[in-house]
């Protein structure tokens, strides 16, 4: 299987960061983009979401006031070149995928997967359960994805839970609001923890919630994130935009105490469709991914 390991020169970078702090060698943070779409099902445009994502990230300042880190000097981010999965086959795409982040988790690297649709999860989540014992997946997302599969598909990007669930069920969902009848059934009976955005309404997003999601997690945790887990009015940049989602603040506080308080090994982010001339949705990705990164390191 190839494994491609070439990084992106600083005008297409993460961050636009120079050479010192983005080479693969010296970097301790690694972004491998996956612009993989195939089984897109409302909306289009997913395989076009890294690039905007690392074009917006130009634009985000270094310094997090929160934390008071500048993690891209401190550890150093690599930002590797596209892989090129546009004519393989799902199977061979995701392929492609496990083995290059399973290389750079050998090689000592946080990696962080760009998606493309949903569906690429499973490769980086299951690089990352064969690499560190007690590992519990946090899912964000409006949608459960656990159909055994859609439209025809056992790797769509509405399957991609359920491929997991094939090899762990250490899975907490949260904000959830769509599904079908077969996947409500298959929580109940996997005992999957999920967390539906009618009832985080009901409740409030508040620190005896977190503490409750928190507590449901092992040591080590990897983190899948669907965009369409934020409110349509902040994120309408997304193939599937379900409404009664979430924002920054409950979700920025949900993630800080997570790196406090458990071991993040790695994480994705998917499903952004950018639009044409609307750059906000591109921009609150890429600040999510250098926010999660301050708050690990």
């Amino acid at each position: 299987m190839p494994i491609e390991l070439r990084t992106l020169p600083l005008k297409k970078n993460f961050l636009a960061i120079e050479k010192k702090y983005s080479s693969l060698r010296d970097s301790k943070i690694v972004i491998l983009s996956c612009p993989f779409e195939k089984t897109t099902s409302y909306g289009k445009g997913t395989a076009k979401g890294p690039k905007a994502i690392l074009d917006a990230s130009h634009y985000v300042e270094f310094f997090d006031e929160e934390t008071g880190k500048e993690v891209c000097f401190e550890q150093g981010i690599a930002a590797l070149e596209p892989l090129n999965l546009s004519k393989q086959s799902s199977k061979r795409a995701l392929d492609t995928i496990y083995w290059n982040v399973k290389t750079l988790i050998n090689s000592g690297k946080f990696v962080v997967t760009l998606g493309g649709e949903h569906s690429i999860s499973t490769s980086p989540i299951k690089a990352h359960f064969e690499s560190f014992e007690d590992l519990s997946i946090l899912h964000f997302d409006a949608h459960s994805d656990l159909r055994d599969e859609y439209e025809g598909s056992k790797y769509s990007h509405a399957s991609f839970a359920a491929r997991v669930s094939e090899f762990t069920t250490k899975i907490t969902q949260v904000g959830i609001r769509a599904q079908c009848k077969e996947e409500y059934k298959f929580i109940k009976e996997k005992g999957i923890n999920t967390y539906y955005a009618h009832e985080i309404k009901q409740k409030g997003f508040d620190t005896e919630l977190i503490d409750e999601i928190i507590s449901t997690l092992d040591k080590n945790v990897y983190i899948t994130f669907d965009v369409d887990y934020f409110d349509p009015s902040i994120m309408p940049s997304t193939g599937t935009p379900e409404p009664n989602g979430f924002y920054w603040h409950e979700t920025t506080q949900l993630l800080n105490r997570l790196c406090r308080e458990r071991n993040l090994v790695g994480f994705d982010v998917v499903e952004l469709a950018p639009r044409k001339g609307y750059t906000f949705p591109d921009f609150l990705t890429a600040k999510l991914i250098y926010k999660i990164l301050n708050y690990k390191f």
